[in-house]
């Protein structure tokens, strides 16, 4: 018998908003949000997840998730880009989801599937 083990869902990106609103609210921090201040951060985030990889070599780098401190490091950098993102988007009234969808949609249409020939078909420039 085959089964499949599967993860317990996770929170969603709407309860994890609307957390981080209550977060925030309770903290009286909302001044401070706006969207210029929620912009920095998360660039500074962002710079504080690229500072993990700052000189390693490529075989490095895809090996960070193997030391279980740079793991540890890295999975907290990805929520703290993640969050400000989430803030952001809120002080700015953006879905981020349908935002993406929307990019996608038009990267599709800017960077259509190369004609590549089959496997083993002569290639005439």
């Amino acid at each position: 018998m085959n089964e499949r083990h599967t993860e317990p869902a996770g929170p969603t990106l709407e309860e994890l908003r609307q957390r981080l609103v209550a977060f925030a609210a309770a903290r009286h921090w909302e001044p401070f949000h706006t969207p210029k201040n929620l912009a920095s951060a998360l660039t500074v985030e962002a710079g504080e997840l690229l500072e993990i990889f700052q000189w390693l070599t490529p075989e490095q780098a895809a090996a960070v998730m193997a030391d279980p401190d740079r793991a540890h490091r890295v999975r907290d950098e990805v929520a703290d880009v993640l969050a400000y993102l989430l803030q952001f988007c809120t002080a700015v009234g953006v879905d981020p989801l349908t935002a993406l969808a929307a990019k996608i949609e038009r990267n599709e249409l800017r960077f259509p599937v190369p004609d590549f020939p089959a496997e083993g078909e002569e290639v005439n420039p």
